[in-house]
């Protein structure tokens, strides 16, 4: 999973001008047409994503919440899991570092990690970890894709982040046997928020975007469902295996439609 920042829905979507890589994600993956981000606030959508829950609006706040949430779930059930960012080391659990922002990885606020060291030695990974754990075959069950404030879109132009993406994720994975022809590998691109100016739906209307080979190519949307963060976090928990999501993400429609088994 890839989170990106702060672009409305007809900034990108169709503007292959400006994000071209992006688009042609669309065209090999599916693409939800009604999604929306749930609030204005990086943080709020970050914790929604991981634990169904808004927990705070204050995008300043480095506070360890102890709550249900996704990476508790898979510490569980043995599932494994690592956050790739850029800009830190293996297990850093700081604040804000050159263009890392804590508000970006919900996973270094959650007790299950920010409280266990050993945990977040195992989980918490500079983003050069991807490419060798890609090239060696060993991506752990979960991936998050944590850029910095320069490529996800947020203080760097949308080409940038487009070409970033394209370049450190889509090509290596091309390669890994997940995402070729009998494969189970999916990518989910997702922006966290629109535009300040859009607010429907609480954030905004959002891209939200699969890849991989068991994603119903160039599908988009039929069904009538409002999608948000909450749906998100109960489909990547449907394509883990793992039952019962938390907070809202538990009464929230899967995204099932997107996938051809």
């Amino acid at each position: 999973m890839v989170p990106e920042e702060n672009q409305s829905y007809a900034s990108v979507v169709g503007n292959t001008s400006v994000w071209p890589n992006f688009n042609g994600l669309i065209q090999n993956g599916a693409l939800a047409t009604n999604y929306y981000a749930d609030i204005h606030g990086s943080i709020s959508d970050y914790f929604l994503l991981a634990t169904g829950q808004t927990l705070t609006n204050d995008d300043g706040s480095t506070k360890v919440w102890d709550v249900d949430n996704i990476a508790r779930r898979m510490l569980s059930a043995g599932v494994s899991f690592k956050v790739y960012a850029e800009g830190i080391k293996q297990g850093y659990l700081g604040g804000d570092t050159g263009n890392y922002v804590i508000r970006h990885d919900p996973f270094a606020m959650l007790s299950d990690v920010a409280n266990n060291p050993q945990v977040a030695n195992a989980a918490l990974m500079p983003f050069s970890q991807f490419s060798a754990d890609v090239a060696s075959g060993s991506l752990p069950e979960f991936s998050f894709i944590v850029p910095d404030v320069s490529d996800d879109a947020h203080n760097g132009s949308p080409q940038q982040a487009d070409s970033w993406l394209q370049s450190n994720i889509v090509a290596p994975l091309m390669n890994d046997k997940s995402f070729q022809a009998g494969g189970d590998g999916v990518l989910i691109v997702v922006f966290d928020e629109s535009v300040p100016g859009d607010v429907a739906n609480g954030g905004g209307h959002v891209a939200a975007v699969f890849w991989g080979p068991v994603v119903k190519a160039g599908y988009t949307q039929q069904s009538t469902f409002l999608y948000e963060h909450e749906s998100m976090l109960h489909t990547i928990m449907m394509l883990l295996n793992l039952p019962n999501p938390p907070g809202a993400a538990a009464a929230a429609p899967t995204m099932g439609e997107f996938f051809a088994h």
